[in-house]
């Protein structure tokens, strides 16, 4: 995966809560098995109307707003516990979700796809969709070594909670198999370790 340390951009302000998996993602795109081809299915519904022309209401088709971070209001990602949705974000652009709670499934699947959920306080989040609401080009800047999310323009921060196994895979750019990888000389010195002492205690019997 690409490593996340700090990313400082613009941002696409979503204003709504309880936003679902199924509307992240339609379930009629769960077919594929793999990640490609997710991205322009993001949030299918709401960016085109029956008849396949784009919602100029919808806050994706507006021009004015861009970024790889994207602010959602409250309960993001709820809902079935499918992946896919991660998978459409990731492929869209996203690279940070910022939101006041998350469903957890929806957290871990954003995390084992390298995108990262930064929760906040419902006030702080209300500062942030004033921010962007008022200057398009506000950015934001998330650093993940020390935990914190920034409106630069005004310098008001926040911290933010993460686990600290999957902040080490973000930083560094590692899935599960690659962490592991990672300390393959840690687990064979322990490995040879636990053959040293167990043929001791063999000879001692």
């Amino acid at each position: 995966m690409e490593k996340f340390i700090t990313l400082t951009d613009t941002a696409v302000p979503l204003d709504a809560e309880n936003v679902d998996t199924d509307q992240i993602i339609p379930a009629r795109f769960l077919k594929a098995t793999d990640k490609s081809g997710f991205g322009e299915n993001l949030f299918k519904d709401w960016r085109f109307k029956k008849d396949g022309t784009p919602n100029k209401d919808f806050v994706l088709n507006d021009p004015t707003y861009k970024g790889s971070i994207l602010i959602a209001g409250n309960n993001f990602g709820c809902g079935s516990s499918r992946e896919h949705a991660a998978w459409a974000i990731k492929a869209y652009g996203f690279k940070a979700v910022v939101s006041s709670y998350f469903a957890d499934i929806f957290k871990g699947n954003a995390l084992n796809n390298g995108v990262l959920p930064v929760q906040v306080s419902p006030e702080f989040l209300q500062e942030l969709f004033q921010a962007v609401n008022a200057n398009a080009s506000q950015e934001i800047k998330i650093d993940l070594e020390n935990q914190l999310i920034e409106i630069t323009e005004t310098g008001k921060s926040e911290s933010f909670d993460i686990d600290p196994y999957k902040k080490t895979c973000l930083i560094n750019g590692y899935d599960d198999i690659d962490f592991l990888v990672s300390k393959l000389k840690e687990i064979e010195k322990f490995e040879q370790s636990r053959t040293a002492k167990k043929d001791l205690v063999e000879k001692t019997w």
